[in-house]
């Protein structure tokens, strides 16, 4: 069974940074697209960003827009969040998903495999 594993989750300071990495030991990221979603309790997931294989596009959220990078490390099979300028409303569980079509995408039912998600908590 395929599965992503998310780690860099926890708690910190608003306006403070944290990482999040997205890694899979069964599937090779590079060659799929991989977002980053959130959800609180009682909402909807929520999109946060995206990444193509190649790395080379991008789309984010208009809320983490100027805040948030997504990135990839394809050496290391390696999908990455900087959250820089955390806010209190940036507090969720984040979970990351990967599709094998090459399109960046935005809607949860488009990604195939999913982490199991990791909290951040930012405390003002």
């Amino acid at each position: 069974q395929v599965q992503l594993i998310e780690s860099g989750g926890g708690s910190a300071q608003a306006g403070t940074s944290l990482t999040l990495s997205c890694a899979s030991s069964k599937i090779t990221l590079s060659a799929y697209v991989v977002a980053w979603f959130r959800q609180v309790p009682g909402k909807e997931r929520e999109f946060v960003a995206a990444i193509s294989g190649s790395g080379h596009a991008t789309d984010y959220d208009e809320s983490v827009k100027g805040r948030f990078t997504i990135s990839r490390h394809n050496g290391r099979d390696t999908v990455y969040l900087q959250m820089n300028d955390l806010k209190s409303e940036d507090s969720a569980v984040y979970t990351c998903a990967a599709r094998p079509v090459q399109e960046l995408a935005k809607r949860t039912y488009d990604y195939l495999y999913w982490g199991q998600g990791t909290q951040v908590t930012v405390s003002s």
